[in-house]
């Protein structure tokens, strides 16, 4: 009868740990290194104008009011944005929609 790897079965076993466990460390580093996670990063904070085409339309003074406001528009079928950026949260649209949704937000004159 022959020993299969002539006489280095024993081997075997602790060779498969270490495959398996070198496998592991491996997608750990990957998962787990600085930049090429998969998991979104929290947004950083900028100023107004480092939001690319969108122009700033409301500067309320907190988020509720932010939220109340943003509704307001998107019931008027405005996309808006709201942005917590430095100085406070700032609500943003497109540059077309911009005159509506000002005129929207200052409400009903006369």
């Amino acid at each position: 009868m022959s020993v299969p790897w002539g006489g280095y079965h024993y081997l075997f076993g602790p060779v498969v740990a270490l495959a398996v466990v070198a496998v592991l460390a491996l997608l750990l580093r990957w998962g787990f290194s600085s930049g090429s996670s998969l998991v979104q990063r929290r947004p950083s904070r900028g100023r107004e104008g480092e939001y690319g085409l969108l122009e700033v339309v409301a500067a309320p003074p907190g988020p509720a009011e932010a939220e109340v406001l943003r509704g307001r528009l998107e019931d008027a079928g405005i996309r808006a944005t709201l942005v917590p950026t430095t100085d406070g949260p700032r609500l943003m649209v497109f540059p077309e929609d911009a005159p509506r949704a000002r005129q929207l937000l200052r409400g009903p004159t006369g």
